[in-house]
């Protein structure tokens, strides 16, 4: 009987060694799948490159590897909320490549599809494109961009079975889906676990063909990247 489930995310990341390359789901602090890089952080596993949406914040997500010392470098759309992560980059600890975020969702796909590279004409007269074959396609210049081909990925989903069939909610599907094909090995934490067959085939978002290992996590904290305010005017009472 086929049965993907781990008793642990300390047990499912055991394995994962100094220098490995990780596709990372999650966009902002939704859907990133925090108890797998908590154990990451437990296992001490150096010299990494993480590709991710972005950084996470100081004392969550990613941001717990990287207070580690644990990311050699990070291939990212967005990193703004993170100041160990500005302090790493300017002082030159940490190697970035900033990648817009279109592409690197595409990237990762591409690497599912086992298809090595695509042309894009974002990025195309920028910087994005320094170093990169251009070539002029419908009229338009385009970048030559390489698909992501990571030894493990990493993704949280909303619901699973045994078998690893996947369904992911909202947000959570912005990178995920995309980062849990691109991996040689596909770790997946989830909020439940249900019987094979409970699951409508239609809304099963990442089959369970490339989900290798399934952990179980509780305890979700339900963080805002960057909460912003505003001053209500209260109307006079006369």
């Amino acid at each position: 009987m086929i049965d993907k489930r781990i008793s642990s995310a300390l047990e499912a990341v055991r394995d994962i060694p100094d220098g490995a390359h990780l596709a990372v789901g999650g966009f902002g602090l939704c859907g990133i799948p925090e108890h797998l890089i908590a154990a990451l952080a437990q296992t001490g596993a150096k010299d990494l490159t993480c590709y991710s949406n972005n950084a996470g914040v100081d004392d969550f997500g990613l941001g717990i590897l990287l207070r580690n010392h644990q990311i050699r470098k990070m291939v990212s759309s967005y990193v703004g909320e993170n100041a160990e992560f500005e302090r790493q980059f300017l002082s030159g600890e940490l190697e970035v490549e900033l990648v817009p975020q279109g592409t690197l969702a595409e990237r990762m796909r591409a690497g599912g599809a086992g298809i090595p590279a695509f042309f894009t004409p974002t990025g195309a007269g920028t910087k994005v494109a320094e170093g990169k074959e251009t070539r002029l396609l419908r009229g338009r210049e385009c970048v030559l961009e390489a698909g992501i081909f990571a030894d493990f990925a990493l993704v949280k989903a909303w619901k699973a079975d045994r078998l690893g069939n996947l369904v992911f909610r909202k947000t959570a599907r912005n990178f995920n889906p995309m980062a849990a094909t691109c991996g040689k090995v596909c770790i997946a934490e989830v909020e439940e676990i249900v019987e094979v067959g409970a699951l409508d085939p239609d809304a099963i978002h990442t089959p369970g063909i490339f989900v290798h290992r399934l952990v179980l996590g509780s305890s979700y904290e339900k963080r805002i990247e960057k909460r912003v305010t505003r001053q209500v005017p209260i109307p006079s009472a006369g």
